[in-house]
């Protein structure tokens, strides 16, 4: 699965993942009491231009307005369901308790994963292991995990403040699988060894993200598909990018 990034993940760059061996993509994440009032450059953002599998990211704690954007939420062709994000590490976010900040709120989040499912769409969850140490030593991911009934989990093996400096804790990943929920492993990965790592762990998926930025040919490369030059994939990339909103991220390749 190819990640969601800010500034990264937008509907040019989850067509080349998806194109060369990308299974699932995710979008940049948008708040959905933002996307409630029409806010053009938000709707632009969970825009789907062509049928690659695309899961919306999504993130906020208003309940209400979760369900009226769902109510006047039309799919389009691609779309695979919401992923509700419990990872973002911005302070700002923290501070209005979004993001990194709901992981110790399950029951909210249950609530709202619930209210998705109501409305008959596929929801996941991304988080993180905690906002800090403290949080990760407690386990309060486990507690979500169990409480909360989504598709299928994304654990980034870092807690919020965690530098990306560190590797990826791998060592959370067993107890997240023996809950019993289908467990998405995201942090370092990204090699074949890798991949078989956390195969033989019970993770049904890997999540991919800061290394594609340099090569989104990475899925297939695991895959061991033929895959044509990054080179020319950079000019294709560019090329449909410019077609559709007139410039291009210099934020990959």
């Amino acid at each position: 699965m190819l990640a969601p990034m800010e500034k990264v993940t937008d509907s040019c760059f989850r067509y080349i993942c998806h194109k060369y061996g990308a299974d699932l993509t995710f979008t940049e994440q948008i708040r959905f009491e933002t996307l409630v009032k029409k806010n053009k450059s938000a709707l632009d953002r969970i825009r789907l231009y062509d049928d690659t599998p695309t899961m919306i990211q999504i993130m906020g704690k208003d309940e209400e307005k979760l369900g009226q954007f769902l109510k006047e939420f039309i799919p389009e062709s691609g779309f695979q369901g919401f992923n509700l994000n419990l990872g973002c590490p911005s302070q700002s976010y923290v501070r209005q308790g979004i993001g990194s900040a709901m992981i110790k709120r399950p029951t909210k989040v249950k609530r709202m994963v619930d209210i998705i499912k109501d409305h008959g769409y596929n929801v996941n969850v991304k988080l993180r292991l905690g906002l800090t140490k403290a949080e990760k030593r407690e386990k309060v991911y486990l507690k979500l995990i169990e409480k909360v009934d989504a598709d299928f989990f994304v654990v980034h093996a870092r807690y919020r403040s965690e530098s990306y400096e560190r590797k990826a804790d791998w060592k959370v990943f067993p107890e997240c699988v023996e809950t019993g929920k289908a467990i998405v492993a995201n942090g370092d990965i990204k090699t074949k060894e890798d991949v078989k790592k956390m195969k033989e762990i019970g993770c049904v998926g890997v999540m991919i993200g800061r290394a594609t930025m340099s090569n989104p040919l990475i899925f297939g490369q695991l895959k061991g598909l033929q895959l044509p030059p990054v080179k020319s994939v950079k000019q294709e990339y560019i090329k449909l990018s410019v077609k559709r909103t007139g410039t291009y991220s210099e934020e990959v390749f």
